[in-house]
């Protein structure tokens, strides 16, 4: 897979080791997006923090690309509103760059199958649930799940519990590219943005017994 990242001195080392894994390019703040343009990466690690660019606005611009990448954030800034923020605007992981360099490589490969990974900060900001989030909200998430087939619905629960696409194929016994258009059915229909949307959403609609797990220590797949 081929991926474009603000890597740090100690992971990009680890991350290109991987062989299965090529670091295609490098870019500081605003130079992120016609970077990706010019190297068409599967997943891009993206800080928030840049010196000349806000990272939320470049995350926002390279998911309304035509082929957008798999974006995941990797930052020192953890805080609930950001990690809110960046969720909400279509990343599909929040990672701190505490975490250790051996497991970057295998959260790469988990955001390149269809995965999600949190940061355990993450994870529990997410649990808390979203401000304003009231029994209006509620009531029309919950009938925006009502508009799921069952098959759809069946699809959602295990996207919430942090599977792939491969890895639902395989528990329902379906094709990766059956599962892919049943995703994106699913995204369509209740009308957000990424895995991490949908999952919380099936969430709030009582569809989860506890809330997203399948959340492994440290960092945390959703």
């Amino acid at each position: 897979m081929r991926g474009a990242a603000r890597v740090g001195e100690r992971e990009q080392p680890l991350v290109n080791a991987a062989g299965d894994i090529e670091v295609v390019a490098t870019a500081v703040g605003g130079q992120a997006v016609a970077t990706v343009r010019e190297h068409r990466p599967d997943v891009v690690l993206l800080d928030i923090r840049m010196p000349d660019v806000d990272g939320l606005s470049v995350l926002r611009e390279l998911v309304a690309l035509p082929s957008p990448p798999v974006v995941a954030m990797l930052t020192t800034f953890d805080t609930d509103e950001y990690i809110l923020t960046a969720l909400n605007s279509g990343a599909a992981g929040f990672l701190l760059k505490d975490t250790e360099p051996e497991h970057l490589a295998p959260q790469v490969r988990t955001l390149a199958a269809g995965g999600v990974v949190l940061s355990p900060k993450a994870s529990r900001t997410l649990l808390r649930g979203h401000p304003g989030s009231g029994p209006a909200v509620v009531d029309e998430e919950a009938a925006r799940v009502d508009r799921l087939t069952d098959r759809e619905r069946e699809v959602l629960v295990l996207l919430a519990e942090g599977l792939s696409n491969a890895e639902i194929g395989v528990r329902i016994h379906l094709g990766t590219g059956t599962v892919k258009d049943h995703v994106s059915a699913i995204l369509t229909k209740l009308r957000v943005g990424g895995r991490v949307q949908a999952a919380l959403l099936a969430q709030r609609a009582g569809l989860l017994a506890d809330g997203p797990n399948g959340m492994g220590e440290p960092p945390q797949r959703l």
